[in-house]
């Protein structure tokens, strides 16, 4: 049960990271070409989970994907179960920590040297080549450091999932759950601290993978 638990983790902050990226990368993009009153707006919306306590985000989300609602009907007349299943979990985990991916992205676009994208341009390349081929490899780096900090932050989440898909073991106990179940049980210390023992070496792996994949692409650069 204790590895099915860090599984279930890994499998969430994957699926989470998978989903975040292109969305990020987007929103990031579409940010820098905004101005005025429009970008801040949606700066703050994009930003608000950061700040939101993770239930109150779980709250908003379990009454926008209940079947109470249209979008959650709308989803189960499809077969694509939200509450209470691991689409819920990796939805609460991806809108936690989707304004980390948005705010490497946007640090990476607001540091990029504009003069490689006024070549491109007088070169005649298009800007949808431009992006792929000049944008997107240059801000790589930033794309990892953010990949790897929404993985972490989609692997420790708690609160918005425990409200959105509960705490089902074998279905959508994450680690972090299954740390808080086993707390609960008179006898359960003992399998809390192997836990807290994988998410810490996990949580570390993280750290240095991020610190490798920063340092790869200067150093060829």
């Amino acid at each position: 049960m204790d590895w099915q638990a860090t599984l279930i983790s890994l499998k969430i902050a994957l699926l989470a990271t998978v989903l975040n990226l292109p969305m990020g990368i987007a929103v990031g993009w579409l940010l820098t070409r905004m101005r005025g009153w429009w970008r801040h707006s949606l700066t703050a919306l994009v930003m608000l989970p950061l700040v939101l306590p993770p239930v109150v985000s779980g709250f908003f989300l379990l009454y926008l994907f209940s079947p109470a609602y249209w979008i959650g009907s709308t989803l189960d007349a499809l077969n694509i179960p939200v509450v209470f299943h691991l689409n819920g979990a990796v939805l609460a985990s991806a809108v936690v920590s989707f304004p980390l991916i948005v705010r490497s992205v946007l640090n990476g676009l607001e540091n990029l040297d504009v003069r490689y994208l006024e070549a491109a341009e007088a070169a005649g390349v298009s800007r949808r080549e431009a992006f792929f081929r000049i944008v997107l490899p240059l801000v790589s780096p930033s794309l990892m450091v953010g990949s790897v900090l929404v993985f972490a932050r989609s692997f420790g989440e708690f609160g918005a999932t425990m409200v959105l898909a509960g705490n089902i073991p074998g279905k959508t106990q994450s680690l972090p759950l299954a740390i808080y179940t086993a707390i609960q049980s008179p006898n359960g210390w003992q399998r809390a601290w192997l836990l807290v023992g994988l998410a810490c070496l996990i949580s570390v792996s993280a750290i240095i993978l991020s610190e490798r994949l920063w340092k790869r692409p200067h150093a060829s650069a």
